[in-house]
């Protein structure tokens, strides 16, 4: 676990604290969860050489602040009870009170990420029941930044009516579901939630500059956002500052987290990616890596949502880029420790940002608690692809978590389409046999390809036992099997 000193350097702070009183960034205040089972860093400013203790829970570390004004220690890992009180001492004292040890999750994404449990589905009563003292709330600021920053305006808060109405949707339930599913009622577990999103931004935005240099395939993303600075620079919307740039929202919403110690990050973003997938393929695991990375876990459990279903529905099979980002997101799931919500039956046509997002936190924390938590018994997901084998004219597909495999309406699976050598894609017909979906050609041809749920809003119904839909996917891009030989 490490952080840049040039980004603690920059903590907002006074001046006469600057040159004399210790100083902790935002993130550590009254209310905090400190993740349990873990080492924990905290770190902060003060007076070169001055002498700086931290004491909680019946531990005690010191440290000595630097030449560059900043000190840290770390903290051994602590179990999950509390509040504790934290005390940090230099030449003066800061007392941090209320402070729980649970579980950290950092959630972060675009506008379906931001938008709030006041703009969501059933809100009046979500807000009403609100009432979790031990789950606890951060929000970063929306701040585009140039540079990497070291602090940011914020405060933990406790979770409850009061509070819950403009706070992240996805973030909370997923919250929620952790901690109904936790020890919680009896003490044991706290839920910390630290949500830094920005509605209409792309990946790139989120990802260090030195993580995307790195990757020679960005190269042309950042040679475009290069000559666009040079071309806007003093103009009244300089791009140097668009939250859409490369690296702005890493260095003033995710660089002053880090190395803040949590479980895992929840991801809800790709909108602004749709149109280039080929590029997300190498973009999006660019960025779980250098998150990774700047935190020092490299099995930092990474769960993201697919895009959801959008737009009109069309009749005959058709190209979709919303598609082809859906598959690239489904694609990282190569990357050890990521997980995936599947969202393609609870979009809705003509809105981006839909309504039920309660299905969306639930998806996210079945992920993590089989995943992360152990949790055998959960069902992590709906069916996921794995691979295509082709039986005399007919094609069988084989799926991970595909126990139970049935459809969400009782009838016959529906969004499958089938093509030939020649490529023309026509609707399939398909059955379930066990733990498979057998298609076949409407015109009795040998198929030679499938594509499942290939649409910006896909007329899909092919579930689990436990309910939970099946990923879109595409065999055209892929190797085939045969059967008898795999």
């Amino acid at each position: 676990m490490r952080i840049a000193l040039a980004a603690l350097a920059t903590l907002v702070l006074s001046a006469s604290a600057a040159h004399a009183d210790v100083a902790l960034p935002s993130v550590f205040s009254d209310h905090m969860v400190l993740q349990k089972g873990r080492p924990v860093p905290v770190w902060g400013t003060g007076k070169t050489n001055e002498k700086v203790t931290v004491t909680i829970a019946g531990q005690t570390k010191h440290a000595r602040v630097g030449t560059k004004g900043t000190w840290k220690v770390v903290l051994d890992p602590l179990v999950a009870r509390g509040p504790h009180e934290m005390v940090v001492k230099g030449n003066n004292e800061i007392r941090i009170q209320d402070v729980l040890v649970g579980e950290v999750w950092v959630c972060s994404g675009q506008s379906n990420m931001q938008w709030t449990v006041r703009q969501s589905g059933d809100a009046a009563r979500e807000i009403e029941k609100a009432n979790w003292p031990r789950m606890r709330l951060l929000t970063v600021p929306r701040r585009p930044m140039t540079e990497p920053q070291g602090d940011f305006q914020g405060r933990w808060q406790v979770c409850s009516p009061e509070t819950i109405a403009n706070f992240s949707a996805v973030a909370y339930y997923f919250g929620r579901a952790l901690h109904e599913a936790g020890d919680v009622r009896a003490g044991e577990v706290a839920i910390g939630l630290i949500n830094t999103s920005f509605g209409g931004t792309p990946a790139e935005a989120w990802t260090d500059m030195k993580a995307l240099k790195k990757e020679r395939k960005l190269a042309p993303l950042l040679e475009r956002w290069t000559k666009a600075v040079k071309r806007g620079r003093g103009s009244k919307r300089d791009p140097a500052l668009s939250p859409h740039r490369p690296a702005n929202l890493w260095n003033g919403m995710v660089a002053p987290l880090v190395p803040y110690a949590m479980r895992g990050v929840i991801w809800y973003q790709g909108e602004s990616n749709a149109g280039r997938a080929v590029q997300y393929q190498t973009l999006f695991p660019t960025m779980i890596q250098a998150w990774r990375a700047q935190w020092g876990q490299a099995d930092l459990p990474f769960l993201f949502v697919q895009l959801a279903n959008f737009r009109a529905r069309k009749p005959q099979p058709a190209e979709s880029a919303w598609a082809e980002l859906r598959e690239a997101q489904r694609l990282t799931l190569a990357l050890p420790n990521t997980g995936m919500a599947v969202a393609i039956d609870i979009g809705e046509a003509k809105d981006i940002h839909p309504k039920n997002k309660q299905d969306v936190g639930k998806r996210l924390a079945a992920w993590a608690l089989h995943h992360t938590y152990r949790r055998k018994a959960v069902v992590p997901s709906g069916p996921l692809f794995q691979r295509a084998q082709s039986k005399g004219k007919a094609m069988v597909l084989h799926f991970e978590y595909a126990e139970g495999l049935g459809t969400a309406d009782d009838r016959a699976p529906r969004g499958f389409a089938v093509a030939g050598r020649d490529k023309r894609w026509l609707w399939a017909e398909a059955r379930i046999e066990g733990t498979t979906v057998v298609v076949t050609h409407p015109d009795g041809k040998k198929v030679k390809y499938v594509r499942y749920g290939w649409a910006d809003n896909p007329d899909v119904n092919l579930v689990n036992g436990a309910g939970l839909p099946a990923s879109p996917f595409r065999t055209d891009e892929l190797p085939l099997t045969t059967a008898g030989k795999n």
